[in-house]
């Protein structure tokens, strides 16, 4: 069986279809700055990661531009919409497409997906674009699938990063 075969029978998996939407729901509710809604789609125990070095895995022992568990997720939701900082104060508009999805894993409890992410933002009368690689480990055991695992690699993430005001 060729690896297009076997991708597609795995796109056709009756899990994978719940996991996906659960990843277009989430970039909705970014879009929309509705990040306590957003908080709703993760596992307690989820971490959500946006590495600098593009190859790593050993995120705990690398640097990184995001490593959030459930409390530095809600604490940086709390700067974003509490209006005190500048990320608050200068939020960027976002409009953002995830496509090409991979399965590379699945069983009984998680399904893990890699996608593209493509974010076109608009702040201060300049638009910009953003480009990443990202995985998502869905935990698909349970009443409702949740993000067990984000890991976002920014395709520039060795450049200096400016403050973006919004969540990847």
């Amino acid at each position: 069986m060729s690896v297009e075969t076997i991708e597609t029978a795995q796109l056709s998996d009756p899990r994978i279809g719940p996991a996906i939407e659960l990843i277009w729901r989430e970039a909705h509710l970014l879009d929309r700055k509705r990040y306590e809604d957003w908080d709703l789609l993760w596992a307690p125990d989820g971490r959500y990661v946006i590495p600098i070095d593009p190859d790593t895995d050993d995120f705990e022992a690398s640097l990184n531009m995001v490593y959030d568990d459930d409390r530095m997720r809600r604490m940086r939701i709390e700067r974003l919409t509490a209006g005190y900082s500048i990320s608050a104060t200068a939020a960027a508009r976002t409009v953002r497409t995830l496509s090409r999805f991979v399965v590379d894993h699945l069983d009984d409890e998680t399904v893990e997906l890699s996608s593209a992410q493509v974010l076109v933002g608009y702040r201060r009368e300049a638009t910009f674009v953003l480009a990443a690689d990202v995985t998502h480990r869905i935990r698909i055991a349970g009443a409702a699938p949740l993000i067990e695992r984000k890991i976002v690699r920014l395709i520039n993430s060795t450049d200096a990063v400016n403050a973006s005001g919004f969540l990847l």
